[in-house]
């Protein structure tokens, strides 16, 4: 399987400005990649490349702050997309990094760092145990650009539609095996319940009721480690100029599951029926509420986060879509670190 370059997962590094940013998504514009930025150079920087001092932003309001002060042609308006994005063009583009490179790289390094070498022996695990080949496994994040920490996480990607849904089949057992493969203690979930929820009012209780059974996260030698899913590209829907999305405003409702098999993959995308719409924009009055089809999100919080089935109370974007100008429905879009949220009702 062919993975082009330049997806979620890959980073960028600008030619001018040693600039980092981590693509988001599979589409993209012919002349740009979609992508926030994630390492600048600062000389009070915790980490340090190539002799240049770098800081890590965080928060995603962060990053738009600080490019539009400092490097504003970052930043643009998508008409497809109905929003202002941060990205870089591909006359920028000093290098993409692969995780699937990256990972490779590590069987041609002498001396490997304690990260770099869990890194490798969990992909090993995972290749050996969850009936993967080594074509379809990488290493993203921090390490990949060589500005990891020593409590930097382990970030992985798995590439392929139905590999990536058997290998989340094996993962339970993978877990219940003496590997030092474990998932989080309550005390580590209460960590990554103020990381990931904090400020949202999302109760510890609604949060755990998801978060619990998700396959996706675990700990290795106690390092933190993430697994992404990627699709693959014949399951990619379209480019980028198939779709045209416009700003609804917000919409707050309550709704079922009705398919969850796409859950694991980043983007995810739940396809729901509605049941009661609670609070909406004077906007929702032009869309049918029989058109909203899909809960989809880029962020890796929202995944495995409800199955087929269930109920969830879900508050976010409301976006009309328009594919190749025949098919048209709408979606809630889940990104916002604060306002978002999808909940599971109890039953």
């Amino acid at each position: 399987m062919k993975i082009p370059k330049g997806i979620e997962g890959d980073y960028i590094e600008t030619k001018n400005d040693n600039l980092i940013f981590d693509i988001k998504g599979l589409l993209h514009p012919d002349n740009r990649k979609i992508c926030f930025l994630r390492f600048h150079p600062h000389n009070e920087g915790d980490r340090i490349r190539e002799g240049i001092q770098y800081k890590k932003i965080y928060k995603l309001s962060e990053r738009y702050s600080f490019l539009k002060e400092n490097f504003p042609r970052y930043l643009f308006y998508s008409e497809e997309l109905d929003l202002k994005l941060q990205g870089v063009d591909v006359k920028d583009i000093k290098q993409i990094y692969s995780p699937k490179h990256y990972y490779k790289s590590l069987f041609e390094k002498d001396n490997l760092s304690s990260l770099e070498k869990y890194s490798k022996e969990l992909c090993e695990l995972f290749i050996n145990n969850g009936n993967i080949s080594e074509n379809s496994i990488g290493i993203t994040g921090s390490p990949m650009v060589g500005l990891a920490k020593e409590d930097s996480d382990i970030d992985l990607i798995i590439y392929g539609t139905q590999t990536s849904l058997a290998f989340q089949e094996n993962l339970n057992e993978i877990f219940e095996r003496q590997n030092h493969c474990r998932k989080y203690s309550l005390e580590e979930y209460k960590h990554h319940f103020n990381w990931r929820a904090g400020g949202s009012n999302v109760s510890f209780e609604d949060f755990m009721r998801s978060e619990k059974r998700k396959q996706h996260q675990g700990k290795y030698f106690n390092t933190d480690f993430f697994i992404r899913y990627i699709k693959s590209p014949e399951d990619w829907k379209g480019n980028f100029y198939d779709y045209k999305y416009f700003n609804c405003g917000r919409l707050k409702l309550t709704a079922q599951i009705i398919d969850s098999t796409d859950s694991i993959f980043t983007p995810c995308t739940y396809k729901i029926r509605p049941i009661k719409i609670l609070s909406s924009n004077p906007l929702f009055n032009e869309i049918d509420e029989f058109t909203l089809k899909e809960i989809n999100s880029f962020r890796g919080r929202f995944c495995e986060h409800a199955v087929k089935g269930e109920k969830v109370l879900v508050e976010g974007k409301l976006e009309k879509v328009i594919f190749k100008d025949k098919e048209k429905y709408s979606r809630i879009l889940l990104g916002d670190q604060v306002r978002d949220k999808m909940i599971i009702l109890n039953k």
